[in-house]
């Protein structure tokens, strides 16, 4: 169990060879860096972890196949190298998944283009060989996606990406680090920091937003990884720092529409013919997600929303790409808006600008990363700690440098000794829970998410089955992934367990509309919430469901 009272009174007192701003993909990739090389590491995240940009993705571990078109060859060959890295390290979380390519009309990929631009792609990112390219005439196409503009089809190209849960890989990253000994906090915020009398920084002041708590952590380096905000926290320093580079937001959004309202057989990669925008649709569950949008930000960082214009110019593109479906907004059931932290280039559109990762380092010594994707997290987090380690070595604080071990470090719930142990171990969830749900959604989510952790959410599920024998077996099983998240990854509101720790919020939220007030009830007593933290958390909640399904 994760003891949050514990790592709070800790980190008060302990210093660190490290302090980590921010616990979205990046900070979590760089604490479990840090601490498997033998640092000691503090992990401080304002909101909850993943709350950011690492909740708001694509969820997919993609190599960034546009980026050919921008001779990017380097980005394409390391993002698309950690597909397969991050895909052995948590098989069960992060998935392969097919991914056709319709080649349309005057679209932005021509056939001789899409044929040697993913042949290149499959080479750079060492693609295994059953799941290299392939070509497919127009009929073949229909044949596999019949929902398809067939006025505007040639043809189509078929490869593989990987899926994923973007705050679940966070989560379970994090909880990998803390497993290894490093101390991650969420709803913490970094104030100010505080100097040596040299002039350079060792101290985070903090507010804890839970008790209301001022206190300061300690630690010899401290990195700045807090995504949309990374700029926010650099101007807190003494020094004030002349932003040379600087952030330049864009906004991506999401909609979610019921698989039956939109019945594609597999993930399509498509043009959007007004901006000329790829955009993808993904099957997920009993959903299917479109997106993304690629716009200039420059509002809330703390209340990013989809707009009314938002949703059309993507049900545009989805109408446009397959006509029959007519899909219209009183069928998208929910939606998320996330930014996008890439590094400003003058001159150059959203589209246009570079997804790598840049890292600046002040004359306070406050190192920061901004930039970069979900899939390249473990080479942002190793080229971060690379540079601690190189810095702590100089001030002869380490004595050797030691290399990066998470390309073969699995996370925590994924440790399975093999491809069979792994199906063994799906097939004994399928034994047990069949004999209490009629389909497999449950089955599927507790194994993709939990991994070897889902026995723990099952004996949850055991023991309300026995304490409350009329209790349904959905709620039961919401109930138990619940109670698990709170005793084991630090939920500490119904937002962290409705929309990043069970991801309902988006894929499922008839099931948050239908189970709220158990969820709000449950969290109340295990919490110890009093009558206006109750409140307030209903209200959060009920305002978090509007927001995703209602655009002004």
């Amino acid at each position: 169990m994760i003891d949050r009272s514990e790592i709070l009174a800790k980190i008060k007192t302990q210093k660190y060879d490290l302090i980590v701003i921010g616990g979205g993909i990046t900070g979590a990739g760089i604490a479990l860096d840090a601490v498997s090389r033998g640092l000691s590491v503090a992990l401080v995240e304002k909101g909850d972890f993943a709350s950011g940009t690492s909740s708001k993705s694509t969820k997919l571990i993609h190599g960034g196949l546009r980026y050919l078109k921008q001779f990017d060859f380097a980005l394409v060959h390391e993002v698309g190298s950690e597909r397969a890295v991050v895909h052995k390290l948590a098989p069960n979380l992060v998935k392969p998944e097919k991914m056709l390519l319709p080649l349309i009309k005057g679209g932005t990929y021509g056939k001789l283009l899409t044929s040697f631009g993913l042949s290149l792609y499959d080479f750079l990112a060492g693609v295994k060989k059953e799941e290299c390219r392939k070509m497919l005439s127009k009929e073949e196409t229909l044949g596999i996606e019949p929902l398809l503009n067939e006025d505007q089809l040639l043809g189509s190209g078929l490869y593989y990406e990987y899926r994923t849960d973007d705050a679940r890989l966070t989560i379970e990253i994090i909880k990998t680090a803390v497993s290894l000994g490093a101390d991650c906090i969420n709803y913490v915020e970094v104030q100010d920091f505080d100097y040596r009398h040299d002039g350079s920084m060792n101290y985070v002041k903090c507010i804890d937003h839970e008790t209301k708590e001022e206190f300061s952590v300690e630690g010899e380096i401290i990195v700045n990884s807090a995504g949309p905000w990374v700029d926010k926290i650099r101007l807190k320093q003494q020094k004030k720092e002349t932003l040379n580079k600087r952030l330049h937001l864009t906004k991506g959004i999401h909609l979610v529409v019921d698989k039956e309202v939109f019945p594609i057989k597999q993930s399509v990669y498509f043009d959007e013919p007004v901006k000329g925008r790829m955009v993808f649709a993904i099957p997920r569950d009993k959903t299917t997600y479109i997106g993304t949008t690629d716009t200039n930000y420059d509002g809330s960082l703390d209340d990013v929303r989809v707009e009314k214009e938002d949703e059309d110019y993507v049900l545009a593109a989805a109408n446009a790409m397959f006509p029959s479906l007519n899909l219209n907004s009183g069928q998208v059931k929910s939606s998320w808006a996330g930014l996008r932290p890439l590094i400003h280039e003058e001159g150059k559109s959203p589209s246009e600008l570079s997804r790598k990762d840049e890292i600046f380092e002040s004359e306070d010594g406050l190192i920061s990363i901004a930039g970069g994707k979900l899939t390249g997290y473990r080479k942002m987090a190793e080229r971060i700690v690379d540079r601690v380690l190189k810095k702590l070595i100089k001030t002869n604080l380490k004595d050797k440098f030691v290399k990066s071990k998470t390309k073969n470090l699995k996370l925590l719930s994924s440790e399975f000794d093999s491809e069979e142990a792994m199906e063994s171990f799906k097939q004994t969830l399928n034994e047990y829970l069949s004999s209490y749900f009629d389909d497999n959604f449950f089955i599927d989510h507790l194994f993709d998410n939990y991994g070897l952790n889902a026995t723990k959410i099952l004996d949850y599920f055991k023991h309300l089955k026995l304490e409350q024998d009329a209790i349904k077996n959905d709620t039961a099983i919401v109930l138990a992934e619940l109670i698990y998240s709170i005793d084991h990854e630090m939920v500490k509101s119904a937002l962290d367990f409705c929309e990043r720790r069970s991801s309902f919020l988006y894929f499922d939220i008839d099931k948050i509309h239908n189970l709220k007030e158990l969820i709000i009830r449950e969290m109340t007593a295990r919490l110890n919430w009093n009558d206006f933290r109750q409140e307030q958390e209903r209200k959060l909640l009920n305002e978090a469901i509007d927001k995703s399904v209602s655009f002004a």
